[in-house]
């Protein structure tokens, strides 16, 4: 009977906790409690096996010849019932006990000798770790059952660490990822809009000609477009997946761009929100907020409102974004560029954007586009 060095048990371990501590991904950690079973037991194959809701168990990690990661084990084998008691179990040959031969997977009948212990801790079960002999092998002895049970005991709760140490990772990720987009999106963002519309304020007072108003409607435009990467970068900050409804904060950015509106209007437009709108997909959230910044564009630009309201409307159907102004209506001879871009834009998400000016009235832009639900 072989007798386990203690020495190589707190080696594996030591191993194994301080990848844990190092910060090391959980599933990075499995592979190396694997191979360190393995090596202790003096086993042909080991196999990490992680419990699902239902109570089987999928093989996350192996260490041998075969490769069965991906196999998935019934809640009535004896490595489930491992998991969930909490109780070993051994057999000299686990396709002939009666006890585990029924949930013999085929990729393992060339086994015999068996152990399997719990893997994880008392508040946080992970699943099982077990050990395998080519049939005809040696079982494993009692004392060699007792060292995989504490070495399983020992592992989980360095893989608990890892998980908790990643989780700690995530979160600090996220909060410092949240933290510069809020900058360039309060700061950076706004500062670059206002320039813009100095900008184009200077240029109508000075009445540019020729290669001058060239080079300062260039400058406008990458103005624009440094806007647009930088609103590109904070969502990919604020978001893991872009394409998630609720990753933008619609309502949030309606106020932030009705604040930069005020501060060069002199007063505060007036904001209406009705309806959820937090769960409105992030390309339409994009397109509606290009599209209020647009129109805000053109009030502080050329209305000389006293008055302006936004509203944004979401019914199960359809988002409304709507911009009204009491100034003297849209200018004959008014580059009509940016409102292009507001119909462009309803246009390309199935909308439509609806535009009614005259120097009594006002102004008002309607835009909207249709929602799947």
């Amino acid at each position: 009977m072989t007798t386990v060095d203690p020495a190589r048990v707190l080696a594996a371990s030591t191993e194994i906790t301080s990848a844990a501590l190092a910060g090391d991904d959980p599933d990075a950690v499995l592979p190396l409690v694997v191979r360190s079973a393995v090596a202790l037991a003096g086993a042909d194959l080991g196999l990490a096996m992680v419990t699902a809701d239902d109570g089987t168990l999928t093989v996350e990690a192996s260490s041998g010849d075969d490769d069965p990661v991906g196999v998935v084990l019934s809640s009535r084998s004896s490595a489930a019932r491992a998991a969930r008691t909490g109780v070993p179990v051994v057999a000299d040959d686990f396709t002939t006990d009666p006890r585990t031969a029924p949930f013999v997977p085929k990729a393992l009948r060339g086994y015999g000798p068996f152990a399997v212990a719990p893997f994880g801790t008392k508040e946080r079960k992970i699943g099982a770790l077990a050990v395998y002999r080519r049939k005809g092998a040696q079982p494993f002895s009692p004392d060699t059952v007792e060292v995989l049970a504490a070495f399983a005991a020992q592992a989980g709760l360095a893989v608990v660490l890892a998980e908790g140490s990643t989780a700690r990772q995530r979160i600090a990720v996220y909060q410092e990822r949240e933290r510069i987009a809020r900058d360039l999106h309060d700061v950076i963002i706004q500062r670059l809009y206002a320039t813009g519309v100095q900008l184009d304020l200077l240029d109508r007072r000075l009445k540019l000609e020729g290669r001058e108003a060239r080079r300062l409607a260039e400058c406008v435009d990458q103005l624009d477009r440094t806007m647009a990467e930088v609103r590109a970068t904070v969502r990919a900050l604020r978001s893991a997946d872009p394409g998630k409804p609720g990753d933008v904060d619609l309502k949030g950015s309606v106020l932030a761009e009705a604040r930069t509106a005020g501060e060069l209007l002199g007063f505060e437009p007036e904001v209406r929100v009705e309806g959820d709108v937090a769960d409105v997909p992030t390309d339409l959230a994009d397109h509606a907020r290009a599209a209020l910044r647009e129109a805000l564009s053109n009030v502080v630009r050329h209305s000389g409102a006293r008055h302006v309201g936004i509203a944004l409307r979401r019914t199960p159907g359809r988002l409304d974004l709507e911009v009204t102004d009491d100034g003297c209506g849209i200018p004959r001879g008014v580059a009509k560029r940016g409102l292009r871009h507001l119909e462009e834009r309803a246009l390309a998400a199935g909308g439509g954007c609806e535009i009614t000016s005259s120097p009594r009235t006002g102004t008002t832009i309607t835009w909207h586009v249709p929602l799947n639900g």
